[in-house]
């Protein structure tokens, strides 16, 4: 019933699935491979907010509850497989599936307490103490994006994540 609902995407690495300027119509889970969600600043620097790994969702839920053009970006690091639900059909399979339900709910409700950690992250840590909280909780992430990747995300320049990683290799030696 969820596949019947749903439409398969496949994307090759580096192609977007939303682009900044586009409105965003649907709830994306994906099903396998890795999505990055950014934004470019003025400069043209891309400042990573989140990635979506197979079994999370992946969209822009402002541009998609607004209907207004997103500004976020939206694409893949790795060959990747969503499945894409518009509006009428997700609200269709959490009635009819009250599981699901409760599963998007939790997983949106997972999603917002990151987001507000990552803000007290942002303001209140070091770049040492982001960089080893994001170790400690997205283990996977580290082995399979690029250190630039994770230094946009960590909102720090590569250098400094390779100074904050060079460091903390020595200490572990010590």
């Amino acid at each position: 019933m969820i596949e019947q609902a749903g439409v398969v995407k496949k994307l090759r690495k580096h192609q977007y699935l939303l682009q900044e300027g586009d409105v965003w119509r649907y709830n994306a889970f994906v099903c396998e491979g890795c999505l990055k969600t950014y934004r470019v600043d003025d400069k043209g620097v891309e400042h990573i907010l989140y990635f979506s790994f197979a079994n999370r969702w992946a969209g822009d839920r402002e541009s998609l509850l607004s209907g207004k053009p997103s500004k976020s970006n939206i694409d893949a690091i790795e060959d990747s497989t969503v499945l894409l639900f518009n509006i009428e059909n997700f609200e269709t399979i959490k009635k009819q599936i009250p599981a699901f339900k409760d599963l998007a709910t939790t997983l949106l409700e997972r999603s917002f307490i990151a987001s507000q950690n990552r803000i007290h992250a942002a303001i209140s840590q070091t770049a040492e103490e982001r960089y080893f909280e994001f170790l400690k909780n997205s283990p996977q992430i580290a082995n399979r994006v690029p250190q630039h990747m994770i230094a946009s995300y960590l909102g720090i320049s590569p250098e400094t994540l390779s100074r904050v990683r060079k460091t903390a290799s020595k200490s572990n030696f010590h």
